[in-house]
């Protein structure tokens, strides 16, 4: 039921030229991706994706439609060059993946080596029972808070650039503090 939903939430925001009802839409598509997560039993997944892809990217897309207009205007031409460097993109990634050893292979690296000690020892030298948890909070907990150091760097300089231009009473664009 939840990956019906998702799938008619996807063809509204293709179809949707009104970009307000678009990011509405992609917050709820977010939410319900992580009550999938949370299906999956991957809570520490829904939550991110609950608070980033909900929460996060909700309002910077709000903020965006506030500094611009809320109708997405209908292109002049086809745009075939996007559609080709997609493709182009997508066939790169997909070759990428060839070497990739099989989904579960125990003889692949990281299953011979990093899983059994964080599976061996992440309860006792962590205290939580959830690997994945003790994983991200504990042994990577450092790393964690530098990525969201970074986003929230990148973030406040999105936010700075958007915001140094505004229209002046009589049309003309300025940026802040100049007095003309």
């Amino acid at each position: 039921m939840l990956l019906a939903f998702l799938a008619v939430i996807a063809l509204a925001i293709v179809r949707l030229r009104n970009l307000f009802g678009v990011v509405m839409l992609s917050g709820i598509y977010s939410l319900l991706m992580a009550s999938i997560f949370v299906i999956l039993d991957a809570v520490d997944v829904a939550f991110t994706e609950a608070a980033v892809g909900a929460g996060i990217a909700t309002i910077l897309m709000l903020g965006t439609l506030a500094l611009t207009t809320s109708r997405e205007r209908v292109p002049m031409h086809t745009p075939l060059l996007p559609l080709v460097v997609t493709f182009i993109t997508g066939a790169m990634l997909i070759y990428g993946t060839w070497d990739m050893p099989a989904f579960g292979d125990a003889a692949a690296p990281p299953n011979r080596h990093v899983a059994p000690y964080y599976l061996e020892r992440s309860l006792p030298e962590t205290g939580v029972p959830n690997v994945v948890t003790a994983v991200l909070a504990s042994y990577r907990g450092y790393d964690t808070l530098g990525e969201l150091t970074v986003i929230f760097t990148a973030g406040i300089g999105v936010l700075l650039l958007l915001g140094r231009r505004r229209e002046r009473g009589d049309g003309r664009a300025t940026t802040r503090g100049s007095g003309a």
